[in-house]
């Protein structure tokens, strides 16, 4: 399959520095394209290996424009990534479309579950009883979504995906645990993409709630009674533990902990392999991890961490004996 720059410029806009007629034959990024290809510069650091790529034609921002021109053909745009987003769409809507069965003959629907006529059901999944899936929702094979749980409309969840299983409840008693039944469900807003392997556990009492537009990776664990807010994003292997509510416009770094029962305000970026061990009530970057280190310097800084209190107040006790030094000083000149 062929596209050409002017075809893809006239598309999606943006500013053309070259030949319309030049055929792209496949998206590449700025080291592996060739003169065939279309790439682009997401971040200007990269721009030496944009002096250095052969691709044919190149995506840039506004400021990139002169190291562009240096090598070749260009398409110009305030943002450069989003472009290339809408690239790999007008791409994939080109690709030949396989003809599938909207609903694969190994999938089992409960009868009391409404799944829409443009809804797509894969391979091997089960939807069980009053579950409910939305307008042009695509379930990938072996997806499982439990009773009484409910998909928007244009989701996509991935191969593997359970949404509706039993949330982690259990009371202790006399040495055993007693099950806590879990009686609420799971509620998906529109737009929301699910990776492979993600489990969203239903609630104990009510819902666990995903809001609209909500972008989850892969081997995600979000716990019963969860709240994710509108538009957030999350990395492959974050967990969210119960209780927890995640404001909009949020992302959470891969393998990042959100702990139970704790707020986050919306616009909190939590960075990769961090912990949240407090409600976080201002928006902002936050990270709480402890760097890598050679094994026995980190040793040794782990130690001292853990004499951080003591020193604290030895450290207070000294500047009360130091203020009460220099008041004793005075005193004594005057």
């Amino acid at each position: 399959m062929t596209l050409r720059v002017g075809s893809i410029v006239t598309a999606l806009g943006g500013e053309l520095h070259g030949d319309a007629n030049r055929l792209i034959e496949g998206l590449a990024p700025l080291e592996g394209a060739n003169s065939a290809h279309l790439s682009f510069l997401s971040h200007p650091k990269y721009q030496q290996q944009l002096a250095r790529s052969i691709a044919g034609c190149v995506i840039v921002g506004p400021q990139m424009l002169a190291v562009a021109l240096a090598r070749g053909d260009c398409i110009v745009t305030d943002d450069p990534y989003l472009y290339f987003a809408r690239v790999t769409q007008l791409w994939k809507s080109h690709l030949p479309q396989l003809q599938q069965a909207r609903i694969h003959p190994s999938a089992v629907i409960d009868p009391g579950a409404q799944v829409h006529p443009n809804a797509r059901v894969g391979a091997l999944c089960v939807v069980e009883a009053g579950a409910c899936i939305g307008a042009d929702t695509v379930l990938a094979s072996r997806v499982t979504v439990g009773e009484n749980c409910c998909i928007g409309a244009r989701c996509i969840v991935h191969s593997g995906v359970v949404i509706g299983a039993d949330g982690f409840g259990f009371a202790p008693n006399n040495g055993t645990w007693e099950k806590i039944e879990q009686l609420g469900a799971v509620r998906i807003g529109d737009d929301v993409e699910i990776g492979a392997n993600t489990c969203i556990d239903r609630g104990a009492l009510q819902d666990t709630v995903i809001e609209d537009g909500v972008k989850l990776d892969n081997l995600i664990q979000i716990g019963h009674n969860v709240r994710v807010g509108a538009h957030t994003a999350m990395a492959g292997c974050a967990g969210v533990a119960g209780s927890a509510t995640i404001g909009a416009h949020c992302t959470v770094g891969g393998g990042a902990v959100v702990l139970g029962h704790l707020t986050l305000a919306d616009g909190v970026h939590i960075s990769a392999a961090s912990v949240a061990t407090r409600s976080i009530l201002k928006p902002g970057h936050y990270t709480g991890m402890f760097p890598i280190d050679d094994n026995a310097v980190w040793e040794k800084n782990a130690a001292s961490v853990k004499q951080l209190s003591s020193l604290r107040e030895r450290i207070r006790a000294l500047e009360a004996q130091v203020k009460q030094l220099g008041s004793n000083s005075s005193t004594q000149k005057s």
